[in-house]
């Protein structure tokens, strides 16, 4: 038996948004993207292989998952096993600690870590580059919660050129505050989005000829810590990933009429000289890019349309670790 220690990812957000997959095997994305890794929402987990077993297991929680949670998993375990050179079926116990009701998808910070937990219990020693390689072929957005701070996801034209780097420790005057604004399971999911949205949209080949002037931009924005900068970046980029899914055959969209409520809030609070901006991912749930100093103050206003619940504060995260026990 080869019992790993805890390892603990954290979620990020993209600011630069992953948009449509040009390999759906090895999850080689379309363009670059770049996130924020978050203190507040994370996954703890350890990898046991055990000659014993007859087949991989994953707990979720304390809960048996069945065979479709694991197959991501399995990707993971198969390379680890072959880098490794072992053969032993493995069980994989994972602690997902996200707020209640976030709606934030857990898959960046559960592969992460997995990718960090399995490898460790191999006896692998591998790079944080070799990790971010391992981790994109669960989760593409897992590549980028190896590291802490801001990431950039570079696609590369093959899997060993498709990882995520470091870009900037975010140790300055940044943080995000979450509108939770629906947590149900959404009608289209990310990855059928984002096939329907590549194959069918006229919108997309724009989408993607505006990218790398949006990466530039925002790169420079995070070296000179320009926090209104950084967000109005951001905000353009996701609107312009939204608008893709409007052209779509059939067409479709991630917003509610909430969520269009959050945005008008995030408008509002502009015209009170806040430096406040929004992104939204491939959901209805609004995320705000500001001031970290200012949280306090962005989530007392907004209170006045939405319930303490539904309003979660987040700062820079760090990137994988090894933790002694899972939290509690």
């Amino acid at each position: 038996m080869m019992k790993g220690e805890w390892v603990r990812a954290h979620t990020n957000i993209a600011l630069i948004k992953y948009w449509g997959k040009e390999n759906e095997k090895l999850i080689i994305p379309m363009n670059n993207s770049l996130s924020l890794t978050l203190d507040a929402f994370y996954t703890e987990t350890r990898v046991i292989f055990d000659e014993n077993l007859k087949a991989d297991e994953l707990y979720l929680d304390n809960t048996i998952q069945d065979l479709a949670a694991l197959e991501k998993v399995k990707t993971v375990l198969n390379i680890v096993r072959e880098k490794a050179g072992i053969k032993a079926k493995a069980r994989v116990e994972s602690y997902n600690h996200v707020p209640t009701a976030a709606g934030l998808a857990s898959s960046a910070s559960g592969l992460a870590a997995l990718a960090g937990a399995a490898s460790l219990a191999a006896g692998l020693d591998l790079s944080e580059k070799e990790l971010s390689k391992l981790a994109r072929r669960g989760s593409g957005s897992a590549s980028r919660s190896v590291y802490g701070g801001f990431a950039e996801w570079q696609k590369g034209t093959d899997d060993d050129t498709s990882y995520a780097v470091p870009i900037d420790d975010a140790s300055w005057d940044i943080g995000m505050l979450f509108i939770v604004v629906n947590d149900k399971k959404k009608d289209v999911s990310s990855r059928e989005g984002m096939r329907r949205t590549v194959k069918t949209s006229p919108f997309y080949q724009g989408w993607l000829d505006t990218l790398d002037a949006d990466l530039s931009a925002i790169k420079e924005a995070i070296k000179q810590q320009n926090v209104h900068e950084v967000g109005a970046i951001a905000e353009r980029n996701a609107l312009k990933m939204h608008a893709t899914t409007l052209g779509a055959n059939p067409p479709f969209t991630y917003w509610s009429p909430d969520s269009m409520r959050a945005m008008e809030s995030v408008r509002d609070l502009r015209e009170q000289g806040y430096s406040v901006h929004f992104t939204m991912d491939a959901g209805p749930n609004v995320k705000l890019i500001c001031k970290q100093s200012q949280l306090a103050e962005i989530k007392a206003y907004l209170l006045k349309d939405f319930s303490e619940s539904q309003l979660i504060e987040a700062r820079p995260g760090p990137g994988l670790l090894v933790v002694s026990e899972f939290s509690k």
